[in-house]
Parts: C-alpha cells; structure tokens; sequence
C-alpha cells in the first residue's frame, strides 16, 4: 500500500573526534601569589598620634598621615607600614617573657593593635587583638577599662567565662569552637582557657581605640599588703585545697577593715 504522502528522513551523523581541548577551552589558573612580606609594628605610635589629634578634621588626619610634604600619596611599603597591622609579629614571638600585652608568656603570646602602636586608629574608636595561647594556656582575668569585646575563636577550642559587675556577679561562661564568637562587656572580668593540647588562636575587636587592660591578680597586689589581706579575707593560706572555702568568706564591697588598724581599735576581722 502506498502512502499518499512519504516523509523520508535522513539523519547524518558526524563522527565524533577526540582530540586534545584548545586553549581557550580550558580555564587558567590564577597566577601564583607570593605572601606579602611581614610589616614591623610601629613603636613610636603614640607620638604619631599626638600630632594626629591637633589636626581639625579627619581629612586633614589622614593627610598628615599617609601623604608626602606635597600632598602626595605615599606608595609601596611606607604606605603599607602605615596602613596594616601584622599581628605575626607578635603571634610567632617566642613564649619566653611576662605576658603583659605585647609579649609572649608563659601560655602564649598577645598582642593589641591600639593607638599606640597603629596610629591610623586615632580617632576612629576601634581597635583590635590577636593572640596565640599555648595547650592549656590562660590568659588571665582581666577587664578593659574603656571598650567592649567581640571575641572570635579562628583555631581550637576555648573556654571563656565573665563576670559583669556588684549585681549581676554570676559567672557566664562559655565554650567557643573553630569560627565561634562571644563578647565581654566594658568593664567585665574575663578569662580564657585553652582546655586542650592543642594550640588555639582568636581575634577580638574593640569599640574604642585604647580599649585598655587591667589585670585583676597582677594590679590587685600593687595595693599595700595589709588592704590585700582583709579584702582577701585574711586567709591563712590559699592554695588548691582550700580555695573553695576561702572563696565563701570573700568580703563584699567594703571588707572588716586592715590588721593594724582593727588591732589598734581593739576590733577583729570577725567583728
């Protein structure tokens, strides 16, 4: 029978050829970028900054800061000395000396980009930190006067905790992993432990450009040794089997009175 009408339909097929891809069907690789070089932390920031702030406006700041006698932009690594802080320069110190900010301790090392050394930070009301703490580490309790904290964990595990002020003196503690932040309000005393053999290392941001720090254990005994010993509670002794007890019988607000002077009233401690 035929069709009245016929659709024929011829399919050619085109051998496919394998053949190594062009050039421009195949993406490049980004070009190797090498580290940039270390940038020394300045010393004499403070100086810098004083002239900063005798300045009229925050143009006129940054040109005196980052500008030539001529109005000029500075280029290359007098501009980049001026604009970037390089906290490996204190994160790969050797673990050797006090502790205090900007030196390595017994449990790691810290160090705070403030004013005093970074002095682009005048007047901007920020400042920031970075610091390496050793297994088993603790950067001791401690308060900043002026600023509160966003405190970030980039490596390891640590366990924070702090104590807010008369009032609300529960401990609120915490531990942070890889990525995870927490704060410490102005004023606060705080700590962090790393709880684990492994390094761990965090970056804080500050809201002001000299948030500044107190520590409690350090700057408590620069008091004369009869006020330490009745705001202590007059302790016989205080050491890791009796600090519980001792702990209970800590004063509040303003303790019985000193030694000398409750002897010479004829007065105790318990009076």
């Amino acid at each position: 029978m035929l069709f009245p009408y016929a659709i024929v339909l011829v399919v050619f097929a085109a051998p496919i050829v394998h053949g190594a891809p062009t050039a421009s069907s195949v993406s490049q690789p980004p070009p190797a970028v090498s580290q940039p070089p270390s940038v020394p932390v300045i010393t004499n920031g403070s100086a810098i900054a004083a002239e900063l702030l005798v300045e009229a406006s925050s143009v006129d700041r940054f040109t005196k800061l980052l500008t030539d006698s001529n109005g000029v932009l500075l280029t290359g690594e007098a501009l980049r000395e001026l604009t970037v802080f390089d906290f490996n320069q204190q994160l790969n110190a050797t673990v050797n000396s006090t502790g205090i900010d900007g030196d390595a301790g017994v449990g790691g090392s810290i160090l705070i980009s403030s004013v005093d050394n970074f002095p682009i930070l005048t007047e901007l009301g920020i400042s920031g930190a970075a610091s390496f703490i050793a297994p088993c580490g603790l950067n001791i309790p401690h308060l900043h006067p002026r600023s509160d904290e966003f405190f970030t964990l980039v490596e390891g595990v640590l366990d924070t905790g702090f104590v807010l002020e008369n009032g609300f003196t529960q401990l609120v503690t915490t531990q942070l992993g890889k990525f995870q932040a927490t704060v410490f309000p102005k004023g606060s005393l705080h700590f962090q432990q790393n709880p684990t053999c492994d390094p761990a290392v965090f970056v804080a941001g500050f809201d002001s450009s000299d948030p500044g720090r107190s520590d409690l254990a350090n700057n408590l005994w620069q008091f004369p040794g009869d006020v330490v010993n009745a705001a202590l509670g007059f302790p016989d002794t205080i050491d890791g089997t009796n600090i519980e007890a001792w702990r209970a019988h800590l004063p509040f607000n303003l303790a019985a009175g000193v030694d000398s002077c409750l002897q010479a009233c004829g007065l105790t401690s318990e009076e």
